[in-house]
């Protein structure tokens, strides 16, 4: 038993400081985000080490059940009510950030002089976005106006978008001779099924989800129908090799659009959640190595610039095409500079299949992920303060 009280412990002294964290973060206008990381980051690995293997050991699962409780409230964002108002933005932004994020990294990193392989990967991975530190610091500036329901909006479907691009660049390099193993599955047919699994799976779990939230009873059983939804979703992307992120979305696409009491149902979600986000962040940044970036020397600071221009850019063009209203085209792409699990994801799958630059895509994608996840956030911060000041103004 005695092994026991160090972990509860600290889990104790974990909750305390998100709750320091969003105190401060409200007094200093900073996201709770940001300093959950920088947290973890002094007292993790890269810093002075405190944290026990046992807490640490719970990043995984603390991380799945977090993201998907994240993706099902993305998910809440895509109404029928909510696309028509802002469905053409939202497809044309989220698009137009992907595509020019990854033409402006490949194309700025081959002209530096990398190869074009590797800038093509690096492109790739430029393009995923981290949804739970963005909706976080949408959920703690308190504000509901057109631009945050479109930021969700677009959010929710950027990963989804950017796995394509990335799946897209990982079959043209095979076919073009980059990369080996012509007898292993295509990277196109892996992502058709990833894409098209969730999907499925996430109606195969949101519409009888949407019959039955709320029919039992009221109150405490609803939280429990809400967990039961997220664990039961997880679990079967995990087992079935589908994504977590993309069947939670369109989980709860399927219930905002088809359940009777569906904003308490969400109410539910939330509720439960942000002790998930508190465990979440900080062990995420416990897991950072701040010392990455440094071994990826002259190339991972390019990559972070090019990503910021391409996101900037992307988000102009896509506002522009979309014909949203010009203040917001100016900050949909700022808003979206946070970066996590998903590009070390793909960083990880691309070391394996392009060994000879393994070591620096690996150290690239964990460098430059630390400084967009401490910095990120920050910038989406003061991109809705501007916009919330340019609300009222109106």
């Amino acid at each position: 038993m005695q092994n026991l009280a160090t972990p509860l412990i600290v889990m104790g002294i974990l909750f305390f400081v998100g709750l320091a964290a969003d105190r401060i973060g409200r007094k200093l206008r900073l996201p709770r985000v940001t300093l959950l990381l920088g947290f973890g980051l002094v007292v993790g690995q890269a810093g002075f080490d405190l944290l026990p293997d046992a807490i640490t050991d719970l990043y995984q699962v603390v991380a799945i059940v977090a993201l998907s409780a994240v993706a099902v409230l993305l998910g809440s964002s895509l109404s029928i009510n909510n696309l028509r108002g802002h469905g053409r933005i939202v497809i044309v932004v989220s698009l137009c950030v992907v595509l020019v994020t990854q033409a402006v990294v490949t194309i700025g990193l081959w002209g530096f002089g990398l190869p074009l392989a590797l800038a093509l990967v690096l492109g790739a991975l430029a393009t995923a976005t981290d949804p739970a530190a963005t909706y976080d610091v949408i959920d703690q500036s308190g504000q509901d106006n057109s631009f945050t329901k479109r930021l969700k909006g677009i959010v929710a479907i950027d990963d989804a978008w950017g796995l394509l691009a990335f799946s897209l660049t990982m079959l043209a390099l095979r076919l073009f001779g980059d990369i080996g193993g012509a007898g292993e599955e295509s990277p196109l047919t892996a992502a058709a099924y990833e894409l098209g699994g969730s999907i499925a799976l996430g109606v195969a779990i949101g519409w009888p989800g949407a019959f039955l939230i709320g029919r039992f009873s009221d109150g405490e059983p609803l939280r429990i129908e809400a967990l039961g939804l997220i664990f039961l979703t997880a679990g079967l992307s995990l087992m079935l090799g589908l994504s977590y992120l993309i069947a939670g979305m369109t989980v709860g696409a399927v219930i905002v659009n088809h359940a009777r009491h569906h904003s308490r149902a969400f109410d539910e979600v939330r509720s439960f959640e942000w002790p998930f986000l508190i465990v979440f962040f900080v062990l995420a940044g416990a897991s950072l190595d701040a010392s990455a970036l440094i071994l990826a020397g002259g190339a991972g600071f390019g990559y972070a610039l090019f990503r910021i221009l391409g996101r900037l850019l992307g988000g102009w063009v896509g506002g522009l095409a979309a014909q949203a209203p010009a203040q917001e085209s100016r900050h949909y792409g700022a808003a979206m500079l946070p970066q996590a699990g998903v590009a070390i994801g793909m960083a990880l799958a691309a070391s394996e299949q392009l060994p000879a630059y393994g070591d620096l895509i690996t150290a690239l994608a964990i460098g430059t992920t630390a400084g967009f996840e401490l910095i990120g956030p920050v910038v989406t911060a003061y991109v809705l303060s501007r916009q919330g000041k340019a609300n009222k103004s109106n």
